[in-house]
């Protein structure tokens, strides 16, 4: 049994963790801040995915025998209850993510069958997600060795290849002197461009910014490179944790970090600013390079690929964050029946409690009438629970320190002590920061009424944050009673 369970290798781990970061449904957002992307990345790589992926290392490590994933961290650097709400944000925040990523894998799939129009129509994108969640979660019941088989596989057929193969179509399509659509922006579109006293259009390479709304998509960039952390859970499966952890954390960070600069860069190469869709602009691409080649086909199999992919990543992200809920139920935390697993050993009924989540929330493409509104949105409520429970992560590396000074860390942030504060530190403030940013809505996008985005982002986020203390004020009075 025990060699059993010890089934996940470095390179499996570092694919699921990469799935989990790296969807190609991010690529077309980067690429509508067309060379401003340069300082987006950087803020995102430098300030945030390298302090995530050190601190996570070194928490992920210290804590691979008791299992928990953040839950465990929190709990130790602070309580039982703390530790409860950073893995219910980390879980909460990609139920509310999964519709998004699904409603991407609608659009490749109405590329693939040649109905592109079908990308922008809210009953099929719904309709598409809540039947293939629930497939994904039927796959995810059989067990963990089948998902990371899968996710490792979706991951390279369904993301890496459709990435390498763009980024290699666009430098093609340079070679052969066609338009670089980034050189002939409108000029009325001040965040991304710069034009001269001669009425030239200059790309920029630093955003214009002019107010809050015009960074908006910074939270969301974040949110791309997040997820190192999340399979932190399936650390006891590896034969030595310890030194396999930090090493398969290093190596999604590279992946990604290489993925989306690249991919972003060429869809920007290729797409006029005016065709860049958040939902369905990765196909837009490919098929505009694949018609230009005469090879138009090809855009039916990278729509068939790459809703692969973003199927793997669905999975990727079942298996991790609930695990950790689990966790929480064994602890006390949650009611018994949520501790309910299968003969696999997975979570039968947060899994059902999660499906059912995202059937309602994939239903807000039926009745919400732009599409990338509806998309965006449900990014934004994502994001603001997520980099909640990061604020959590880096203040729990830091307090480690002090009141856990002698726990066995096989991976430390260097630096001592110093090293801590100024790593975790500037991740906390850039999360701080980007969290401040999601309260605003996106000048990029007809969000309609600005109050009232803000107003329902505001609205969701404290509502989620506050269930958690709610649900354990409620344990807490029930464990009294008994």
């Amino acid at each position: 049994m025990e060699k059993r369970k010890r089934n996940i290798s470095t390179w499996q781990l570092a694919l699921m963790t990469a799935a989990a970061v790296i969807s190609l449904r991010g690529l077309p957002m980067m690429a509508q801040e067309e060379l401003t992307m340069f300082f987006y990345i950087f803020f995102a790589t430098f300030l945030f995915l390298i302090p995530a992926a050190l601190v996570g290392a070194e928490l992920g490590s210290a804590f691979a025998d008791k299992g928990g994933g953040v839950y465990t961290w929190v709990k130790e650097a602070f309580n039982r209850r703390m530790g409860f709400a950073a893995i219910f944000l980390q879980w909460i925040q990609n139920v509310v993510w999964y519709p998004t990523v699904l409603g991407f894998a609608a659009a490749s799939i109405a590329y693939m069958i040649g109905r592109p129009d079908l990308a922008q129509n809210g009953m099929f994108v719904g309709l598409f997600s809540i039947i293939m969640y629930w497939f994904a979660t039927w796959v995810t019941l059989k067990g963990t060795s089948i998902v990371s088989r899968i996710t490792s596989q979706g991951f390279l057929l369904g993301t890496v290849l459709p990435g390498v193969v763009i980024i290699v179509m666009a430098i093609i399509w340079i070679v052969g002197k066609n338009p670089v659509s980034f050189e002939h922006i409108p000029s009325t579109v001040s965040q991304v461009v710069n034009v001269d006293a001669a009425q030239h259009v200059h790309p920029r390479l630093f955003p214009h910014i002019s107010g809050m709304s015009d960074i908006a998509f910074l939270a969301g960039i974040l949110l791309l490179f997040a997820g190192v952390e999340v399979h932190a859970v399936h650390a006891q499966e590896m034969k030595n944790p310890q030194k396999q952890f930090p090493a398969a954390m290093f190596l999604a960070a590279l992946i990604s970090f290489a993925l989306f600069t690249f991919g972003s860069l060429a869809v920007a190469v290729v797409t006029p600013y005016d065709q860049i869709n958040l939902q369905a602009g990765l196909l837009v691409t490919f098929q505009e390079l694949f018609n230009h080649y005469h090879v138009g086909w090809l855009t039916n199999v990278m729509g068939l690929l790459v809703a692969f992919g973003a199927l793997a990543g669905v999975m990727s992200w079942i298996s991790g964050p609930s695990r950790g809920l689990l966790w929480t139920a064994r602890d006390g935390q949650l009611p018994n029946f949520m501790q309910k697993t299968n003969k696999n050993g997975i979570q039968i009924h947060i899994l059902i409690i999660q499906g059912c989540i995202v059937t309602v929330l994939s239903s807000l493409y039926m009745v919400m009438d732009d599409v990338s509104v509806a998309f965006f949105l449900l990014s934004a409520l994502t994001i603001g629970l997520y980099l909640l429970m990061y604020m959590m992560m880096y203040a729990s590396g830091i307090k480690l320190r002090y009141t856990q000074p002698d726990l066995p860390r096989s991976y430390k942030v260097p630096g001592g002590n110093l090293g801590m504060w100024l790593i975790a530190g500037i991740g906390f403030l850039a999360v701080l920061f980007s969290f401040a940013v999601t309260f605003f809505p996106p000048s990029q996008l007809p969000v309609g009424s600005p109050a009232f985005y803000t107003g329902l982002v505001i609205t969701g986020t404290v509502v989620f944050f506050a269930i958690p203390f709610i649900i354990s004020f409620a344990m807490d009075k029930r464990k009294q009673k008994s």
